[in-house]
């Protein structure tokens, strides 16, 4: 491991990074500072694409604004960055979504959504809790 891998090490620390991957619809809480005053904004849009290297990891965030399209890069790691909400899960096949810039309309925001597998618990029977309960009293 060389000095600079450490240095960043130290810097992380232990900053749990949000989990979200490219595809996904995020809500990113970013900290503006206007003067000496401090709000919070949020930008929400689709994940397109993230860079990975230590501290330096950003990912770029794109939205319609007004039939325009806005991309914006957010350091991951930057101590701006209050809080990153996943709203909607995507299903993507690749690493870049760069192709989302050509697309205009409802395609250019939207995902396959990922479908989620929920198990199905079996219902406990009554008459087996009846049966305990009669052996419980004998």
């Amino acid at each position: 491991m060389n000095l600079v891998d450490v240095i960043e090490q130290e810097q992380i620390g232990d900053k749990e990074a949000p989990q979200f991957n490219v595809g996904d619809t995020v809500k990113v809480h970013f900290k503006i500072v206007e003067g000496n005053k401090e709000r919070v904004q949020v930008f929400e849009g689709l994940v397109i694409a993230k860079r990975n290297g230590g501290i330096r990891q950003t990912f770029t965030v794109r939205k319609i604004s007004f039939g325009v399209g806005v991309e914006r890069t957010f350091p991951l790691y930057s101590p701006r960055i209050d809080k990153v909400v996943v709203t909607r899960e995507g299903d993507v096949r690749r690493a870049k979504l760069y192709y989302i810039r050509d697309l205009t309309g409802k395609a250019a925001t939207r995902v396959k959504e990922k479908k989620r597998v929920v198990e199905k618990k079996e219902p406990v029977k009554k008459t087996v809790a009846k049966k305990t309960k009669e052996a419980a009293q004998a």
